[in-house]
């Protein structure tokens, strides 16, 4: 047996689908050639992979109908199995020399030249799957919300400071601030919807002077708000109800619903 020969087994070792006859056929090789167990190694690795990936994340219907059809399409040279019980051969053996000395009648099996095919095209939609899995992460990080990506900037600082208030509604609203980030950010839970064609906008108030931050949404109750500009250190963060857009005028025009004092 060649190298060739023993991957085709090996691929089918690793997919669980050999015969009994090449499952001791490969046993066998892989006892006298240790040299290559990697080969064995590496398809068990990859099945296993396929294994993981399947069920939680089913491929494409486009990519199984690809597959399938690619599979349908390959040339399987499968011994076929004699009618009268003799010997098993190929199609493609040469007939026995009738003029031999010792005439044989033991054929060796002709491996199954469409498993490597079917694991190698099986192998590479596991990594289409892995690598849509991978760019759907890397997409989610690259676009996230400017307030999430500022929340944690301040976080990791040095110098955060945080200060919460409870609302009327049972929520609570947390202001998280760093000096040395430079930046503020909002976090509301059990925020009700400010109310149609209205929004929620943010003050930095600084003695009587409040200081438009932005406008932002909420989200089921939820909601996370960077402050537009910059906070100085005593600045008290506000939150009122406003016309769609912000306050036309520039200051508040109902109460706040929310006062958080930071000093």
């Amino acid at each position: 047996m060649n190298e060739k020969d023993f991957a085709e087994l090996a691929a089918g070792a690793a997919l669980h689908s050999l015969s009994a006859d090449d499952e001791r056929r490969f046993r066998a090789a892989l006892a006298e050639h240790p040299e290559w167990r990697s080969i064995a190694e590496a398809d068990a690795a990859v099945a296993g992979l396929l294994a993981d990936t399947a069920a939680p994340t089913p491929p494409p219907a486009y990519l199984r109908s690809a597959l399938l059809a690619q599979i349908a399409e390959t040339p399987q040279s499968v011994v076929p199995e004699p009618d009268d019980g003799g010997p098993l051969t190929s199609p493609t053996d040469e007939p026995a020399d009738e003029s031999a000395d010792e005439p044989t009648n033991e054929a060796v099996p002709k491996p199954r030249r469409w498993a490597r095919t079917v694991f190698a095209l099986a192998a590479c939609l596991a990594v289409l799957v892995g690598v849509g899995i991978g760019a759907v992460t890397l997409n989610e990080q690259l676009n996230r919300p400017a307030s999430v990506v500022a929340l944690q900037e301040i976080e990791s600082a040095g110098d955060a400071e945080q200060a919460t208030v409870a609302l009327d509604d049972g929520g609570t609203a947390t202001a998280h601030w760093s000096a040395s980030a430079g930046k503020a950010v909002l976090v509301a839970d059990g925020l009700p919807n400010p109310g149609e064609g209205q929004t929620y906008e943010l003050w930095f108030v600084r003695g009587d002077a409040p200081v438009s931050a932005g406008v932002f949404d909420v989200d089921g109750g939820d909601a996370t708000a960077l402050l537009a500009g910059d906070m100085q250190a005593g600045d008290a963060i506000a939150v009122t109800v406003e016309q769609a857009g912000g306050s036309p005028t520039g200051q508040p025009t109902t109460d706040p619903v929310i006062v958080i004092p930071t000093a």
